[in-house]
């Protein structure tokens, strides 16, 4: 039986060396292609945003315009 635990504990303590490992791996993933993907895109998002709302200003400011020359 004890022969038996031992196995058991060995394996046990492989499959946690092995989670460990591949949440290292996931973790490099996730820093090294994910992040800054996401950056990346949500500049790229601001920058539309910052664009379509620069144009709606532009819209407001044509409305304001034929309204007082009206």
């Amino acid at each position: 039986m004890e022969d038996f635990g031992a196995k058991v504990g060995r394996k046990i303590g492989e499959a946690v060396s092995q989670v460990e490992r591949e949440s290292d791996r996931l973790v490099t993933y996730i820093n090294s292609e994910v992040v800054p993907a996401v950056r990346g895109e949500s500049s790229s998002a601001l920058r539309t945003a910052a664009e379509k709302l620069k144009q709606f200003a532009d819209y407001l400011d044509d409305q304001k315009r034929k309204k007082q020359g009206s």
